[in-house]
């Protein structure tokens, strides 16, 4: 069988000599690129009627999975499929497994962290002190006591407000469907706009889908309490970035955000460059030593999975 890894995976030469050699030993031939390309001529080239195709976190078009008449799976190096042509795979048969669970800690700490920052102006102390500067009006806020809104209840959410809780937080929630793990953390559902208006920290972890994007809009940003806190380290278009800017631009809330419509380098004229209020980070989420060297394991091992039928991390 033809594995092809199309882009690079960030870990080590010696762990990707590894995983290869098993493949190799178990008759398959595979090959791995090291460059990343968006250039849909080089990633049909790559793919060159491999029954396997391994990527990562850059788009993998309809072209190239239509142009692959060998192609049956698909092992994506990320959580979210929103950037594989999931229809051209309905329509070819293709299966499609991720690594679902291989950032949740990753990810949690940060959405923590990017709170910890807005309400205790690390990262303004920080140039505080670089521009031999005191502390000034930089005052924070404490995060015990306050009320936090999951939006999106799966792992990755759960997972957050399991690290709230340990701040003493209140946990309200909202999700498209009900989770126990949920509830045994003591996450009270609410419809959004209620969440909306009660939360003193939203925190977003809701997938990509045709239904979540553009979830949080301006209704739902107008609807939050002055001085409240914007954390999204899910999708970009999940919220949508004008009407984050108008209220960060307008002193109505805060915010930490770490997923875009595209990864930066954003443009000068991006609505939240220069934004106030606003704590940037530029998609690392998911990106510890620890959670890609994870993930590397997790997509070849799915490999396996799908070869032997199994439903586990199969998204398609």
């Amino acid at each position: 069988m033809k594995i092809v890894l199309m882009e690079p995976l960030g870990v080590s030469e010696d762990m990707l000599a590894g995983f290869a050699a098993e493949l190799i030993n178990q008759g398959h031939k595979f090959t791995a690129y090291d460059t990343v390309t968006t250039d849909v001529d080089e990633l049909i080239k790559r793919a060159d009627d491999a029954e396997v195709l391994m990527i990562a976190n850059h788009p993998l078009p309809g072209a190239v999975i239509e142009a692959d008449k060998n192609l049956k799976m698909i092992s994506v190096a990320f959580v979210g499929i929103d950037h594989v042509d999931t229809e051209a795979c309905k329509n070819r048969g293709v299966a499609i497994y991720n690594t679902g669970g291989y950032c949740d800690d990753a990810v949690a700490e940060l959405a923590l962290g990017l709170t910890l920052d807005c309400l205790r102006n690390i990262t303004k102390c920080n140039a505080a002190v670089q521009a031999c500067e005191g502390k000034g009006s930089l005052a924070g806020h404490e995060l015990a006591g306050r009320r936090v809104g999951i939006v999106g209840t799966g792992a990755i959410g759960c997972r957050t407000a399991e690290l709230f809780k340990a701040f003493k937080c209140n946990l309200i929630g909202y999700s498209r469907s009900e989770r126990a793990a949920a509830k045994s953390l003591g996450i009270k559902y609410m419809p959004l706009d209620q969440l909306m208006k009660e939360a003193d920290i939203v925190s977003v972890h809701t997938p990509l889908t045709a239904d979540t994007k553009g979830l949080i809009g301006s209704k739902e940003v107008g609807e939050m309490k002055q001085g409240a806190i914007l954390i999204n380290t899910s999708r970009g278009p999940v919220v949508d970035t004008e009407a984050l800017a108008a209220a960060l631009k307008a002193g109505k809330i805060f915010a930490g955000i770490d997923v875009y419509e595209k990864d930066p380098p954003l443009a000068a004229d991006h609505p939240l460059i220069g934004a106030p209020g606003l704590v940037c980070t530029p998609h690392v989420g998911f990106d510890t030593r620890e959670s890609i060297d994870r993930r590397a394991a997790m997509v070849f091992e799915n490999i396996g999975l799908w070869k032997r039928g199994s439903k586990t991390r199969k998204m398609l």
